[in-house]
């Protein structure tokens, strides 16, 4: 990674990392499109309000002045995030502010377009977002994420909740990261069984839960009593249902064991068992359902994803989403849908902190037409022509200095191979791993497939 820290959050990579990075979003570009979804793009600016219109984001949002702000604050005016984030909802609600994600510019990208729009609407969406994280291993605040979502016009059947479950174990399984896990729940079953329990304010309970892995159970149970008047028997309860994870459909009778009923309680656990179900069974391995996962954003009205990359856990989710039913309206007319978010950015710095993935090569070059002398520049011009001509990537070196500095400067930029041409008007090309050089004919040699393009390989 490039080593610069002059504004921290902000990662930078080198040319063999980004190279990577390219790997990585072109595996997830082709999985979604094989699965038919369709690329946009939207603005990287929203007003405040459009940004917080759905409640506790519980995100910094940056307003256009903010970046300077935050550097002021580092250097010494002891602003806390809370601050920050207090300053963001305080703000007039026409300002307009970087987005934070990609699912609410989204939905007023469905709702803008609606009229030239086929739904169900599957969009696939890669681009930066800005948050005013504190700045550490897995959280930056400029960052990458790709999201895939299905929309549908007034209704959309459930059967999408376990399709982008299943396209997302597909391209996270396509790419070079450790094994991972979908940790799934629904929010109807959590609702439900809180409501079954007799704790009304089912929203301040899923933001209590969901902060369990970073607290524990015993500070969870604490803020249900002290916070939301919670009794012993119900904090106790609560916390229950947050530890069942199963990797098949089991959990139901865990579930119904603990002797709560709900009518909304057995509309999320019949939700939870198709999808846990389906995707055991198409995906084996990479699925679990984990009656803890929350997901604190308030848009989220049924199934709930994060994802975690075994034995690196504490990297927290490199992948999240769910079921939305009334993010995005106009008027009476409603578009629900369901999406997952994969955190490129944090995926990418796992993966090159931990050399999980190598760029074969640090240049896309894999020819170097070298110069004779000067008068030879142009006729070199015309060898890298035909060779590119052929999907060949070739640069001509700038001056015509002895053969062996030529030679080290393709060394040193990683290019494989050297072109000359004899003073008779042959060709030869040497590969500079094996020191071995061949004769060559610009209009058909060719390098193997494994030299023509960067090639990412796993470590």
């Amino acid at each position: 990674m490039a080593r610069t820290a002059s504004l921290s959050g902000f990662p930078e990579w080198l040319p063999q990392e980004r190279l990577v990075e390219l790997h990585v979003l072109d595996t997830l570009r082709t999985t979604f499109e094989l699965h038919g979804f369709s690329s946009i793009e939207t603005r990287a600016v929203e007003t405040v309000g459009q940004l917080l219109r759905k409640g506790d984001i519980d995100k910094e949002v940056y307003g256009l002045s903010r970046l300077q702000e935050d550097d002021d604050d580092a250097a010494g005016s002891g602003s806390t995030g809370s601050d920050s984030a207090q300053r963001a909802e305080k703000a007039d609600p026409n300002a307009l502010a970087l987005h934070f994600d990609l699912t609410v510019p989204f939905a007023r990208y469905v709702v803008e377009n609606a009229g030239y729009l086929a739904f169900p609407f599957r969009r696939y969406q890669i681009q930066k977002v800005w948050r005013g994280e504190r700045p550490q291993e897995g959280r930056a605040r400029e960052f990458t994420q790709a999201d895939i979502d299905v929309v549908g016009d007034g209704e959309l059947p459930f059967r999408y909740d376990i399709e982008i479950a299943l396209v997302i174990a597909e391209a996270l399984g396509a790419l070079p990261i450790p094994d991972f896990r979908l940790r799934i729940n629904n929010r109807k079953l959590a609702e439900g069984f809180y409501r079954g329990i007799g704790l009304t304010d089912t929203a301040g309970v899923l933001r209590s839960i969901d902060k369990l892995e970073k607290i524990g159970a015993e500070k969870v149970a604490q803020l249900l009593k002290s916070e939301l008047g919670a009794t012993d028997e119900q904090a106790d309860l609560a916390l229950k249902l947050a530890t069942i994870r199963t990797e098949d459909t089991s959990f139901v009778q865990q579930v119904r064991a603990l002797g709560v009923k709900d009518d909304l309680l057995d509309e999320g656990l019949g939700e939870l068992e198709q999808v846990i179900g389906a995707v055991a069974q198409r995906a084996s391995g990479k699925v679990v359902a984990d009656l803890s996962i929350a997901r604190g954003l308030d848009y989220y009205t049924g199934t709930v994803v994060e994802t975690v990359l075994v034995g690196h856990e504490q990297l927290g989710s490199i992948c999240s989403g769910g079921r939305y039913d009334a993010l995005a309206s106009k008027g009476n007319r409603k578009f629900p849908g369901v999406g997952l978010s994969i955190g490129v950015t944090r995926l990418v710095s796992r993966i090159l902190s931990q050399e999980f993935a190598v760029a074969s090569r640090a240049v896309p070059t894999a020819v170097l037409v070298a110069l004779n002398d000067d008068d030879s520049w142009s006729a070199a011009q015309d060898i890298a022509a035909e060779l590119r001509g052929r999907g060949i990537a070739t640069e001509v070196a700038a001056k015509a200095e002895k053969f062996g500095k030529q030679i080290k400067f393709a060394d040193r930029r990683g290019i494989p191979f050297v072109w000359f041409t004899n003073e008779d008007g042959k060709h030869q090309v040497k590969d500079l791993r094996s020191g071995e050089q061949v004769d060559a004919d610009p209009l058909s040699w060719s390098p193997s497939e494994d030299d023509l393009h960067v090639r990412v390989t796993t470590a």
